[in-house]
């Protein structure tokens, strides 16, 4: 079953949800919260993967992560404990393994339904996860995992197959947060309304546009058609996915966690930085900390560049050519994340030479205009990752 897909995994939900707005209503303390959110997320599980055959899958692929940070932090906080990238690096390839199994071969994985269902459930959201973990841990915030929180951390079960990204610490602290009754009462109720703009941008704004605006176009070609597809497609990929997280922050909130925002109206972005503060907010900022700016700051201390925007220049390329991947390793999402490598360093240039040349005004107009632009050269990125133009 597909979370957030039909109207019945939303009765589903009630099994956790009910007794969840219980404990919040009642005032229980955040430790018997987060036990809820232990057995919620568990057997939620029983729901989302089937067969049940999978689930010893899923505790294998658990149990595997466990084992590489429960290592790595007996290697970080022990007596004397070093800190050598070696290792460091070793920990990551591991922890990223059976994503990049998947991602590159399917058939690599010996059980047949492996990949069907890790890749349902979200494999990549869990690596995420984990590797954010090991990455605060060779950085000295983390100093302690416990099982049960890594559990319901690594599978919590609102945001299990489309995000938003958490990070463990804010994870944590916010599951052993103790909420008062009015406290919880103003989380619930944002909550909710997380959840009924869910289902206006997934079951309403997306199914028509769907329906209306992207079924006739995928038989008609030419030029006209695809400029129509295009538009209709990037309004289609925002409000289904903007759907989604809505639902997946929603339901967070009623079980006490606040999980980051993922969209702030990006279609009102000025430029393309402005973009990607306000699309998939979560995995932007994401790769910007825990790839751009550590290979930035790294390129800096080493002196690999002579110039700093060189450096931050590829940079972006790293950054966007590691999230196209991500997405997957057909050809349309390596192109959708060079292009918007191009498009960032583009910014930068212009950006800088607007200081000197005033080309660029300022004022509503010229913010009108600004964001006219940008969504069309964003709404032509997703038209790449459509795979739209073949």
């Amino acid at each position: 079953m597909t979370p957030y897909e039909d109207f019945s995994y939303f009765l589903y939900l009630l099994i956790p949800l009910v007794p969840a707005v219980l404990l919040g209503i009642l005032g229980f303390s955040g430790r018997v919260r987060a036990v809820w959110v232990f057995l919620s997320t568990l057997g939620m599980l029983l729901f989302i993967a089937r067969p049940l055959s999978v689930l010893y899958q899923i505790a294998g692929y658990l149990l595997f992560q466990w084992i590489i940070v429960r290592f790595y932090l007996h290697y970080r906080t022990r007596p004397l404990g070093k800190n050598r990238a070696d290792v460091f690096y070793l920990m990551i390839f591991l922890s990223i393994l059976p994503l990049v199994g998947v991602k590159l071969n399917p058939s690599v994985i010996a059980l047949g339904f492996w990949q069907t269902v890790i890749g349902f459930i979200g494999i990549s959201y869990l690596t995420f996860r984990t590797v954010g973990i090991i990455i605060e841990i060779r950085d000295g915030l983390i100093k302690d995992v416990h099982l049960l929180d890594f559990i319901s951390f690594v599978l919590f079960f609102p945001t299990l197959s489309s995000g938003p990204i958490d990070r463990y610490r804010r994870f944590v602290t916010d599951l052993d947060k103790s909420l008062t009754r009015q406290e919880y009462g103003e989380l619930a109720a944002h909550g909710m309304d997380y959840i009924f703009r869910g289902f206006l941008y997934k079951f309403i704004l997306a199914y028509l546009i769907n329906k209306i605006g992207l079924d006739p176009l995928n038989h008609a070609f030419g030029f006209r058609p695809t400029l129509q597809y295009m538009y209709a497609y990037s309004l289609y990929l925002f409000f289904d996915f903007a759907g989604y997280s809505a639902f997946a922050i929603g339901v967070s909130y009623l079980l006490g966690i606040k999980t980051p925002e993922n969209f702030d109206r990006p279609f009102i972005s000025k430029n393309i930085k402005d973009f990607w503060n306000r699309w998939h907010i979560s995995l932007s900022f994401w790769f910007r900390d825990y790839i751009y700016m550590r290979f930035v700051l790294d390129s800096a201390k080493k002196k690999r560049f002579r110039n700093r925007y060189t450096a931050s220049y590829v940079g972006y390329f790293l950054l966007f050519g590691v999230m196209g991947v991500w997405h997957g390793t057909q050809l349309r999402y390596i192109l959708y994340g060079l292009y918007h490598a191009g498009l960032m360093i583009g910014f930068d240039f212009l950006d800088r030479k607007n200081r000197t040349w005033k080309f660029w005004g300022k004022g509503p107009v010229w913010d009108l205009f600004a964001i006219v632009v940008t969504l069309h050269f964003v709404m032509f990125g997703f038209l790449i990752f459509s795979g739209r133009l073949g």
